[in-house]
């Protein structure tokens, strides 16, 4: 059997770096559970949520381009100044909530208003 070999534009850094908090394990296991669930009709195909997953984003980046501190966009994501902090220095990554509400706001910055 021929190797097979994917082709890509990113480096190795980059994707490693995409893929780091991807828990494949957990992902097969619940769509494996789902499978089986609907082999033993105790659920239709339209019932499973699909998760999306979110671009990358880049806390300093964002806040920022907010022109805010570190403590006025802790309080507008209701976390503290060192869990803002932690992210953007790479010691922590937001939370999968966190890091939708971000992107929210990078997309749309009339959320902040909002939010405070």
């Amino acid at each position: 059997m021929a190797e097979i070999r994917f082709k890509s534009s990113l480096s190795i850094e980059e994707v490693e770096e995409n893929f780091k908090e991807i828990d494949f394990f957990s992902g097969i296991m619940d769509g494996l559970t789902e499978a089986l669930a609907y082999e033993k009709g105790k659920a239709s195909a339209e019932t499973f949520a699909r998760k999306q997953s979110l671009p990358a984003i880049n806390v300093l980046e964002v806040r920022k381009s907010l022109s805010m501190t570190q403590k006025a966009f802790a309080n507008v994501l209701g976390v503290s100044c060192r869990t803002v902090e932690a992210w953007e220095c790479g010691k922590s990554t937001p939370t999968p909530t966190a890091k939708k509400l971000i992107y929210l706001i990078q997309q749309d910055n009339s959320l902040v208003d909002r939010l405070v």
